[in-house]
């Protein structure tokens, strides 16, 4: 893959997540609309939580990790790719079947595990019954992450991509529906989620039979390359286990603190808007292409598309930083507050939203750095780094959370990821030249960081002077656009002055992807 088209890649995988995850900002401000941060929503959390925690778990964080390399060595050798597929297909959904149902049944002890400060109230009982509804739903979504695989190492990103897009068109038709016909908004959102895990499973499905391979599942087989690759999965495996400990230990902390749920989760959903955008992009296109290479032994290839991947990331993710926290008020005043979230609701998650942008680079730079070693199927030792950062993540929650409260659980999140970034660089030292940065790269990134830093500055001075206008109803939104404007033109303009990037780059890279 050229670096053009892998940049190409980069911005068809980046379109389509932006465009998933614009949907599901609206659809989580008409949550935070209906439910606010009440009983009902922090239940509905809680329980939806679940199912998406282990599927990072069991499929995207860790068996996709190793399935993509071996299987883009596969198809690069015509060694049957479409048996292991299957297989891999099959032994995946036997095992979730069974996992679904013990899950199912386990459900209190689930969301005890999870938010055991909702003991003794409302909450409890609400999550049990939503949990037992929406846990099914890692069944689908989990071999979805595997047909996604399969698309993308066959370069099909848009299918792959839009995939996403259908739960939130679905989640927000159902709100529409639910409010118009006064159903119960708690339990058509629980009832909504495995609707949209059987949606997304049928149409990645059906293109990856568009693109031949048709994954029928079968009495699952035991064969020396599904045992390879769970040789190579298994500390993938208990690496993503680690990550989703620190996800429990913020749900944990917060769940003590009456709205705390609700304020983290609003917070990591409108930073997940960049962190879905580039990191994603870049996991899904560096990782098939880094294994091709280092197949090929193109170490230099692989030193460009690694690079690429890093300047592309830096430079859409340092800029989206610095504006999460200098505005974070102002996004979550204008964006959420309406309805049942009020005003009391919003300088708690604008708090969390500030703490979860300071690592907002760590998050996506690790998407970068990972590929360099599932890439060369070393799972291991991102397992190591993973356990360490966990050690640190709960060292902060826990011993924090006297002092400030609920934030230690965002505090946490944020400086055990800086503290994972900087393992996954320390040891990618060694691997060669295709792990090592370029001069156009050196080059350009504190060009990068200097125009950042200035947008952030306009966006300072500018949003003292908007601030009359966004407390007011209706010009309240026009005064948010216009700051997101100065940003995006202050940025671009200055990062292309000092020399941070060419915007003919990106014009030559959006024609390139149109072709």
């Amino acid at each position: 893959m050229k670096p053009i088209k892998l940049v190409s890649g980069f911005l068809t995988v980046g379109g389509w997540t932006l465009a998933s995850r614009g949907v599901g900002f609206a659809r989580d401000v008409m949550m935070a609309a209906y439910l606010g941060t009440g009983p009902v929503a922090e239940a509905f959390l809680i329980a939806f939580s679940l199912p998406n925690m282990f599927r990072r778990f069991f499929a995207e964080g860790a068996f996709n990790m190793a399935f993509v390399p071996l299987f883009a060595k596969k198809l690069e050798a015509g060694d049957d790719p479409h048996g292991f597929a299957r297989d891999a297909f099959s032994a995946l959904a036997a095992m979730l079947v069974v996992f679904s149902l013990i899950g199912t049944l386990a459900m209190p002890w689930l969301v005890w595990l999870m938010a055991s400060g909702f003991v003794g109230d409302a909450r409890f009982d609400l999550a049990v019954d939503y949990g037992r509804i929406t846990f099914v739903y890692i069944l689908f979504i989990s071999l979805v992450a595997l047909l996604s695989g399969v698309l993308t190492t066959m370069g099909r990103f848009t299918e792959a991509s839009f995939v996403p897009v259908l739960l939130n068109l679905i989640f927000i038709a159902a709100m529409f529906l639910a409010d118009y016909r006064g159903w119960d908004m708690g339990l058509t959102l629980a009832w909504t989620v495995p609707v949209t895990g059987v949606a997304q499973f049928s149409f990645a499905w059906w293109w990856a039979r568009q693109a031949g391979f048709t994954l029928v599942p079968r009495w699952p087989r035991i064969t020396p390359e599904l045992k390879r690759l769970a040789m190579i999965a298994a500390p993938a495996v208990l690496a993503g286990g680690v990550v989703q400990i620190n996800l429990l230990v913020g749900r944990q902390v917060a769940s003590f603190t009456e709205g705390a749920v609700a304020w983290l989760t609003y917070a990591d959903r409108l930073y997940q808007l960049p962190l879905g955008v580039v990191g994603i992009a870049i996991g899904t296109v560096l990782l098939p292409d880094l294994s091709r290479r280092l197949r090929a032994g193109d170490e230099a290839g692989g030193q460009s598309s690694y690079n690429r991947g890093t300047e592309f990331a830096l430079a859409l993710t340092l800029p989206s930083a610095v504006a999460l926290m200098v505005i974070a008020y102002p996004l979550i005043s204008v964006l959420f507050e309406r309805g049942a979230f009020d005003a009391s609701d919003t300088a708690p998650t604008a708090l969390a939203l500030a703490i979860y942008g300071l690592g907002l680079p760590a998050f996506v730079l690790q998407k970068v750095l990972q590929p360099l070693y599932y890439a060369r199927e070393d799972t291991r030792r991102p397992f190591y780094f993973a356990v360490i950062s966990m050690v640190v993540n709960l060292g902060i929650a826990v011993g924090m959370v006297p002092l400030i409260g609920f934030a230690a659980a965002a505090w946490a999140t944020t400086l055990s990821a800086w503290v994972m970034l900087f393992q996954l660089w320390h040891g990618a030292r060694k691997m060669g030249p295709a792990a090592q940065f370029d001069a156009r790269l050196r080059n350009r990134v504190p060009r990068i960081i200097i125009a950042s830093l200035a947008m952030g500055a306009c966006l300072w001075g500018l949003s003292l002077l908007l601030q009359p206008y966004l407390a007011q109803q209706g010009l309240r939104y026009l005064a948010l656009l216009a700051l997101v404007i100065a940003g995006i033109v202050s940025y671009f303009g200055i990062g292309a002055l000092i020399g941070a990037f060419r915007l003919s780059d990106f014009k030559a890279n959006m024609r390139r992807k149109d072709r």
